[in-house]
């Protein structure tokens, strides 16, 4: 399921890698997962958990 996501990193992240995270949103569900090893499970959270996350960092 998750190579069927639209898959994005932050506009921060640089071209050199590095300690990033790449998030691919659905109506229903925030998947998160480590850009660094695509093939790792992904975190899927609601998107209320994930605003929250977002605004508390």
């Amino acid at each position: 399921m998750s190579n069927d996501l639209n898959w994005f990193k932050s506009s921060y992240s640089g071209p050199q890698g590095g300690d990033c995270v790449e998030v691919a949103s659905c109506p229903d569900v925030v998947h998160v997962r480590d850009s660094k090893d695509t093939a790792l499970p992904s975190l899927s959270v609601s998107p209320d958990a994930w605003d929250a996350f977002i605004e508390a960092v």
